[in-house]
């Protein structure tokens, strides 16, 4: 199954999203790839794209648009009572979701690097690190790109018309056709709910998966 069906979805809603259907295409592509491989996602972004990381990792982790019950054979490996309740998800780490180390690593080293130590210490060959900035300039993002292209992993940014630094530093970057931080994350929630389902269908297949 490829993403032609939740980005036939998108574009029908967002037909100005038609200029980043290939590289959308492509993330998706670099996504399953890496989750096939039992690798993870990495995720990273400030402001308003740090709670898109966090909404994007819950997406994955958990049931998104189907419940995702666990195998036969992994229910039953678990106590009565858990085993049917816990749902199949896909491992991704929103780099932003660790308050401690951060706080003690702007106090003590260097604020701009933040995210390329956690990239550093988390990431492994074959992983994809989900890049979010709006200007797409922003140097804690920058510098953990940066770091994963060196550990091998596969970097995709999400971005602005213009797409600042990420453009030239990722290896697949999503432009959407907006200026205004605003508008940009309003267009950035549904390309990602579109790779999320894919992502879901493609992993976790069921009836109720629909156009």
């Amino acid at each position: 199954m490829t993403v032609a069906a939740p980005l036939t979805d998108l574009l029908h809603r967002y037909p100005e999203l038609r200029v980043c259907a290939e590289q959308i295409s492509r993330a998706d592509t670099a996504l399953r790839t890496c989750f096939a491989a039992q690798g993870k996602l990495l995720l990273c972004g400030n402001g308003g794209s740090a709670a898109d990381c966090e909404h994007i990792a819950a997406e994955l982790l958990k049931g998104f648009m189907s419940k995702r019950p666990l195998s036969a054979g992994d229910r039953q490996r678990l106590p009565a009572g858990i085993g049917e309740r816990l749902q199949g998800g896909l491992p991704a780490i929103p780099l932003c979701g660790f308050p401690g180390f951060g706080t003690a690593f702007l106090n003590d080293v260097d604020p701009q690097l933040i995210y390329a130590q956690l990239t550093w210490v988390l990431g492994r060959p074959g992983d994809v690190l989900l890049a979010l900035s709006t200007s797409g300039t922003s140097p804690n993002v920058c510098r953990a790109v940066e770091t994963a292209r060196a550990c091998g992993l596969v970097t995709i940014g999400l971005t602005g018309r213009t797409g600042g630094d990420l453009t030239r530093l990722t290896d697949i970057c999503i432009n959407v056709p907006a200026d205004e931080t605003y508008r940009i994350q309003e267009y950035h929630l549904p390309i990602y709910h579109c790779l999320c389902r894919s992502l879901e269908q493609a992993f976790f297949p069921s009836p109720s998966h629909g156009v």
